[in-house]
């Protein structure tokens, strides 16, 4: 009997396009899921004929309590090499075996720039005045050449973020609480003095920041007061690094010029969410990491997790 295999959160449909599962043909069944479950019960029910489970990034969570529902699970995939959803003690306790891929950090420096001139441009508000035959040329874009660029973060991301700023003409800072100003100059960016004084001088800010318990909730009513009410915010990161309801007052009062966001504190995102109505908001379904290049790594290094699993020598084994 083969064992089953389920992707999960295959929205596009685009796993199986993405690699070649066919090696695994005589040995392994594969179900794509293109509907996320919303809930344990539902994702228990979901996966409880799978032997393997192919997770992307860290959508859905594996607590101790889903993993003991799951008794024929016996090897877990996540895309890229960390993921803080999945209980890795539970999964050891229950004779799981959790593996990961490679992940490029290419894919979300694009997004980046893409939210971050979309923002400047008014790129959406003016193709669609466009398609629907609305005013001609009804927005006045912000400069980038000479302005100020300031980077909560300056890791692989961040860093990569700050070159293409530098190519625009900006000027760049950076700050985060373990950045040092050898960093910052090996990069070529300026080091904030704080991170208030990085927030009062930006005129546009980006996030590249990992979720932790120091980084949850760092910019919250006082810090996006800092900016000015010509500034743009970029967060690419995570949403709890922003406090989502003053984000959404700053928006709606226009406090800032605007933000570009591709994370929320839940998704998929609900279809009545305010984030979805919220003015002054450029918004995309954490695409951050969706590009054909990823998807396969992400899904070919997945059939070769799950050849090396039934060779008896896991591979990419996490944490």
């Amino acid at each position: 009997m083969r064992l089953r295999c389920a992707v999960l959160d295959d929205f596009q449909r685009a796993a199986t396009r993405s690699a070649d599962w066919s090696v695994l043909a005589d040995r392994v069944e594969v179900v794509c899921h293109d509907t996320h479950f919303a809930d344990e019960d539902a994702l228990a029910a979901a996966l409880a004929d799978a032997d393997i489970v192919v997770t992307l990034r860290e959508r859905v969570a594996f607590p101790a309590s889903l993993i003991a529902r799951l008794p024929r699970l016996k090897l877990l995939i996540a895309s890229g090499m960390r993921n803080s959803v999945i209980d890795y003690g539970a999964a050891e306790a229950h004779g799981v075996t959790v593996c990961g891929t490679a992940s490029s950090s290419t894919p979300p420096v694009e997004l980046t720039w893409a939210l971050l001139l979309g923002l400047a441009r008014g790129i959406v508000e003016e193709s669609n005045a466009l398609r629907t035959r609305g005013p001609w040329q009804s927005t006045v874009g912000a400069d980038l050449d000479g302005r100020q660029l300031g980077l909560l973060g300056l890791g692989k991301i961040g860093a990569r973020v700050a070159q293409v700023g530098l190519a625009f003409g900006m000027e760049v800072s950076a700050w985060s609480r373990n950045l040092t100003r050898e960093r910052a100059e090996e990069v070529g960016v300026r080091l904030a003095a704080s991170k208030e004084e990085l927030l009062a001088v930006s005129d546009f800010v980006s996030v590249h920041l990992a979720l932790g318990d120091r980084t949850r909730g760092l910019l919250g009513p006082a810090e996006l007061a800092l900016l000015k009410p010509t500034a743009y915010l970029v967060n690419t990161s995570r949403a709890a690094i922003v406090d989502q309801d003053a984000l959404l007052a700053a928006l709606h009062e226009g406090r800032i010029a605007g933000a570009g966001v591709d994370v929320f504190d839940t998704e998929p995102l609900p279809a009545d969410h305010p984030m979805r109505t919220t003015p002054r908001l450029l918004a995309t379904p954490h695409l951050g990491y969706v590009s054909q290049a990823n998807y396969a790594t992400y899904y070919g290094q997945a059939v070769e997790n799950i050849q090396a699993y039934l060779a008896g020598s896991p591979v990419r084994r996490l944490p």
